[in-house]
């Protein structure tokens, strides 16, 4: 029987603050790698040192890559309540909040959507 593999999505705190997000077998071993700055030019190697603070496990690789590239494109809010497991909080963050949104045209009066559309105020009817 061959023995179980795993892939790990992780995300490191750097030094300035921001988030980087990547994936690897040995999260212990790339951790040591990014704080190491060998790889210079990388975006961790000007923002050391950086500490991990998400990391999660799998067994399917392509749902762990999939999963690395979503996190990758979310906003700092959504990563942040990732990282402190504030489930109901990535909720509200994950919602759609721009002009064409469906929550929103649903919500909001007429006159508001249509003072947003333009340049110059509207009076309401």
């Amino acid at each position: 029987m061959k023995p179980l593999k795993f892939l790990y999505v992780y995300i490191l705190e750097c030094s300035d603050k921001t988030y980087y997000t990547g994936v690897t077998n040995n999260p212990e071993r790339r951790l040591e790698e990014h704080n190491s700055g060998s790889n210079k030019g990388s975006y961790t190697s000007s923002r050391l040192p950086v500490r991990m603070i998400y990391c999660e496990r799998f067994t399917d690789f392509d749902l762990a890559i999939k999963w690395e590239k979503r996190i990758k494109d979310w906003s700092r809010k959504k990563k942040e309540a990732l990282i402190k497991e504030n489930w109901d909080q990535l909720k509200i963050a994950a919602e759609c909040k721009n002009e064409s949104s469906h929550k929103i045209k649903a919500n909001t009066p007429a006159h508001v959507l249509d003072f947003a559309r333009t340049d110059s105020p509207q009076e309401p009817e």
